[in-house]
Order: structure tokens, then sequence, then C-alpha cells
């Protein structure tokens, strides 16, 4: 079992906010479940509303039904390390889930089956982010340590592109939702790079403003070349990498380490982040209630 660093969570909450209001205050439902070890990440189904998925410190990856109140569906435990990275796929017909390791391989699975469906080797560091594409069925990225960007194809059982993305580790990644060429790092030399999958000697563009490692990057699913990141700096911060001037804002609210964030799929102006500080904030960021 790892040694529990500080920051990690060892239980799943799920917080439903119901658009009925009571006194002012909105209704919550809570389900929380416990595991033994750290939790890293999530991952929601893509045909079941109450099934999702998260990965552990213990090696593990962990089905959760949040219809039931009792354990996880199943437990899958062939990672040699730390699971720091989960994701379900997106693209109609496929129901795959992907994990990247500290063991520096990324896995392969059906949640209907009780073991991993291929092992895909090549990282030579841990693996901090693996994503499906949105696009491409069977076509998913990773990033690395190794300061890699790798683009995998599930049915050729390999890897399609390794981008040496930047001279540092690479903590995350994301596809653009408009442009199934278009990927996003952001790394620990405080960069975010863009990349066209076909022509990968340079980026695209690059976004500099952040004073630390850049924990998580995320596309917007409303407008094409809008995206945001957040840091170890404390911030979250909001680009648009088409104009001269691409920072739209910066937003510094938390007090610890800014670890997560994801722009809201129903609503085009609402973002949610967390932090180490032990809050969640869900906001409005002035940048995207008017035309990016």
């Amino acid at each position: 079992m790892s040694q529990k660093v500080e920051g990690e969570i060892d239980h799943l909450t799920i917080w439903y906010s119901r658009s009925q209001k009571l006194e002012g205050e909105i209704c919550n439902i809570t389900i929380s479940f416990d595991w033994s070890d750290g939790l890293f990440d999530v991952t929601w189904s893509e045909n079941n509303e109450h099934v999702l998925v998260t990965c552990s410190g213990d090696g593990s990856l962990q089905l959760w039904d949040t219809a039931r109140a009792a354990g996880p569906l199943q437990v899958c435990k062939e990672h040699t390390q730390e699971v720091y990275s989960v994701d379900w796929s997106q693209t109609r017909g496929e129901q795959l889930v992907v994990s990247g390791s500290w063991d520096q391989t990324v896995k392969l699975w059906d949640p209907t089956v009780g073991k991993s469906l291929y092992t895909f080797r090549g990282h030579e560091n841990v693996i901090y982010s693996t994503i499906w594409s949105p696009h491409i069925p069977g076509c998913f990225a990773s990033a690395s340590g190794d300061q890699t960007l790798r683009i995998w194809d599930v049915k050729a059982a390999g890897v399609r592109i390794v981008i040496p993305a930047h001279q540092a580790e690479i903590l995350s990644c994301d596809w653009c939702k408009y442009n199934e060429n278009l990927l996003v790092t952001g790394a620990v030399d405080c960069s975010l790079r863009g990349w066209d999958l076909r022509n990968v000697r340079q980026p695209v563009f690059e976004l500099l403003g952040h004073t630390y490692a850049i924990r998580r990057v995320k596309f917007s699913p409303f407008h094409a070349s809008v995206l945001a990141s957040c840091s170890y700096d404390f911030t979250v911060r909001f680009w648009n990498f088409s104009k001269p001037d691409p920072l739209l804002e910066t937003v510094e609210h938390h007090t610890e380490f800014t670890c997560g964030l994801d722009f809201s799929l129903q609503s085009p102006t609402q973002v949610a982040d967390c932090s180490w500080d032990e809050t969640i904030k869900i906001y409005d960021p002035a940048c995207l209630t008017i035309p990016a």
C-alpha cells in the first residue's frame, strides 16, 4: 500500500444539487463511499448515470453504483503502483475505460470484465493523465513524467505518435472538442502547449503566465479556442489561444494548490474547480459571460 500524501482522499462523496431551493439554500443529497487508500481520479459511465469508476494509490480501480449504498461492484487490481488517471470512452459504440499508472503502463478495461483487456507500454516515467479522444473511436492520449505526449490506437494495440512536448514532466492533457487533431498539454515548466497531430514538429500555440506547475487543463465544450488551466500557483486561468493577447482572466480564490477543474456541459459560463484548501468553487468567470 502506498504512503498517503497531503491532499489525497480515501473516500468518494457525490453531491446532487436539486434546482428546488428550501429557504434560500440548495437541497443536497450526499452519497459517500469509503476506500482503503487515497483516490486520485474518477470518471462517469457514458451509458449509465449511476455507474462510475475511481482509481487509487493501491494500484486498483473500483466500479461503483450510486444506486447501491454498499461497497464497489468490482475491484480490479493489476497496476503495481498508484493509478493516477482513469477515463471512460466518449465515442458511441464503445464502453471502455483506460487507466494510467505510476508503474509506467496504461491499461485498457471493459467494465463488464474483471480483468484488463490490454496493457500498453512505452512510457519511461510516471503516467499522470490518460484521456480518450471525443472524436476518434479507439484512440486515447497519455501524458507522462518522461516529457512526452503519446497518442495510442486500441485496434493496433500500440502507440501512433510520440510527441516530445515539453522539457519537463507533463501533468495534464486534453482534446479539443471541435478539432480531432488538436490537443493541449500542461507541464511542470509552467507552460501550456497546443499540438496539431498532423504536424507535431512544434506546438501551434504556447501559453505562458502560470508561475508554478500546471496541474490540470481543459478545453471548453462551447468555444473552440477557449481553455482553462489550474496550477500549484493557486490560480485558475482562462485563455483564448486564437487572440494576440490570449490570457482572458486569472482567478485567485484558493489558498492552496488548485488541482482540478472542469467546464459545465449544461451552462456555457459555469466552471468548477477544487483545491488542497479543501474547497470546491463553482462560479461564472467574467470572461465567459461575454463572447470569447
